[in-house]
């Protein structure tokens, strides 16, 4: 691979604390080494069709401490075809674009992986996913913040269901990893978490309930959108028909979690594997993924990247058993 000239960056998926943060190192690093920047507006669906913005330092001020994307996201049906991959090859060589960055998540790097096999144009990805569901890196941009919001909320839920001897269930996003939900109830001291990894039944939390309700005169239980008894409307119905005695509440916090301005440690991962990636690609390294493991930004190939979930961390689920008595 020949030292690129032109780099393109592109956010897609869904949204992440952090994503403004990245693209600003991005930005800054082409830059710094001396080549040209352009933004893909919406994703593969701007790559399809041609939407391209220059960047300059300038344009990248004052976006590190925001939410969301300036460039925004978007699904693009178009993408999936081989028709439509070409379609956007075609659309980044005609604006000599010869390198790109994508900052995403696991649909992201699928769609990445395919391009640049079909194509022979480098891409290198960064982990934007409040999910922390990728393998080769100890956490996603955007996953610190998602979480933090999550106990925020849930500390406020807190004081209300002490003041009212309330059994509340409050759920947060992971339809199909539970990183945030065993996060979020231990940095919260949640008296219970409901995951989509882990096995446990109706009858298990409430035996648990029944069990810290002789000491405890409130309990929050946490449930990740995915379990498989249901989200936390459905598990509080469950709960309701054998364990009647409790006020019970609900709370979704829904995309509350993707929202507001990025905090320290996702600002600073974000810059890292922003800058890195622009030199990486220099370097003539591409295919993959960077990510940070033992502090240490590390490549894993997006092949590697996906393979599988990343596995939870079960011992975590047995301190916050050991806590919640």
């Amino acid at each position: 691979m020949k030292r690129p000239e032109h780099v393109g960056v592109l956010t897609s998926g869904g949204d992440a604390p952090g994503m403004n943060a990245a693209i600003r190192a991005v930005v800054r690093s082409s830059l710094y080494h001396g080549l040209r920047i352009t933004g893909i507006i919406e994703g593969y669906d701007g790559m399809v069709n041609g939407r391209f913005m220059p960047l300059g330092s300038r344009d990248v001020s004052n976006i590190i401490q925001r939410g969301g994307t300036i460039l925004r996201s978007a699904r693009s049906e178009a993408f999936r075809s081989p028709e439509g991959r070409a379609k956007a090859a075609g659309a980044l060589r005609a604006e000599g674009i010869d390198a790109v960055v994508v900052i995403g998540g696991d649909g992201t790097f699928n769609g990445a992986m395919v391009f640049e096999r079909e194509h022979d144009i480098p891409l290198i990805g960064l982990p934007g996913t409040i999910d922390n569901d990728l393998k080769g890196t100890d956490a996603t941009i955007g996953f610190d913040t998602a979480t933090n919001t999550a106990v925020t909320a849930i500390d406020k839920i807190r004081d209300t269901a002490s003041s009212h001897d309330r059994l509340f269930f409050v759920e947060v996003m992971g339809r199909d990893t539970g990183f945030i939900a065993m996060h979020a109830a231990m940095g919260a001291g949640a008296e219970y978490v409901m995951l989509p990894e882990e096995r446990q039944t109706i009858d298990e939390l409430v035996r648990a309930l029944d069990q810290g309700s002789r000491t405890k005169s409130s309990s929050i239980v946490i449930v990740a959108e995915g379990d498989e008894e249901g989200g936390a409307l459905t598990i509080a119905r469950k709960v309701r028909e054998r364990f009647d005695h409790y006020d019970i509440r609900v709370t979704v916090l829904g995309h509350l979690q993707r929202g507001g301005s990025p905090t320290v440690a996702d600002r600073v991962l974000a810059s890292r594997l922003g800058v890195s990636a622009v030199e990486q690609l220099i370097n003539g390294v591409h295919g993959g993924m960077l990510g940070l493991i033992n502090d240490q930004v590390t490549f894993t190939p997006f092949e590697a990247a996906l393979a599988g979930r990343k596995a939870l961390q079960y011992d975590l689920l047995r301190l916050q058993a050991i806590l919640s008595i």
